[in-house]
Parts: C-alpha cells; sequence; structure tokens
C-alpha cells in the first residue's frame, strides 16, 4: 500500500514546481531530498516538505522503513487563483492572477516487520511472614 502526502495551495506557479517536482520523480527518497537541496529554485523548499511528509507519514503511520523508501508517484495541479490588480499608466489597473499549486507525492517501500508481543507469565509475590 503507497503512503501519500499532499500540499495545497503552495503560493507557486504550477509550471515552475512541475519543473522541480520532474527532477526527483521516480527515485529514491534519500536522493530526491540531496537533489532538491542543491537545487537552486525557490520552488524546491515545498516540494522537499511534501516529500519529508510523506516519508514522515510511510514511518510514524504505517510503519514502513525509511531507508527503502521510492517515490513512486509526483504529481502538481492547479490550485485556486488569486485574483489582483497591478497599477498602470493613466490610472488605469491591469488585471493579474496569482497561481496556487497542490503538489501530491506517493511513496512506497519495504515494511517494518511487527513485534508480536510476548506473553508475559503472572508475576507470584512473595508473602512475607
Amino acid at each position: 500500500m503507497a503512503v501519500q502526502a499532499i500540499a495545497k495551495g503552495v503560493r507557486m506557479s504550477p509550471r515552475k514546481v512541475a519543473v522541480v517536482a520532474a527532477l526527483v520523480r521516480g527515485r529514491s527518497v534519500a536522493d530526491a531530498l540531496t537533489i532538491l537541496d542543491h537545487t537552486p529554485r525557490r520552488t524546491a523548499l515545498p516540494v522537499s516538505k511534501v516529500i519529508k511528509s510523506a516519508q514522515a507519514n510511510a514511518d510514524h503511520n504505517h510503519g514502513y522503513k525509511p531507508a527503502t523508501l521510492q517515490i513512486t508517484e509526483i504529481s502538481v495541479t492547479s490550485g485556486p487563483r488569486i485574483k489582483r490588480y497591478r497599477p498602470a499608466a493613466h490610472g488605469r489597473a491591469l488585471p493579474f492572477q496569482r497561481r496556487t499549486s497542490h503538489i501530491r507525492v506517493v511513496v512506497d517501500g519495504e515494511k517494518r516487520e511487527v513485534k508480536k508481543p510476548t506473553t508475559a507469565k503472572p508475576v507470584v509475590k512473595k508473602e512475607e511472614a
């Protein structure tokens, strides 16, 4: 079963985020984080945060080994646009849109072995006389 993490409403253009997401698609989580640490783009930070979140979800919530995680899917879709106006010449106002992104990361790997609880023997207390 794959584990996912989603960041919604990231205040960056999906076109710019998709360029960075393409760098790490299909790689291991450790390799992807190393690549993103050395990528000189503003969009590398939110992408790495989502990957770290997916890694933490897989480790903590689903019992996967963090060293074996692979990015099976990373997708960037456009979020809601924020409409604004920019001052222009002759007192006019020209509209523009601030674009936002939704980043979805799916990771998969090897499950950790679940330790079975040992059956504890009942403790017999010695009576003091």
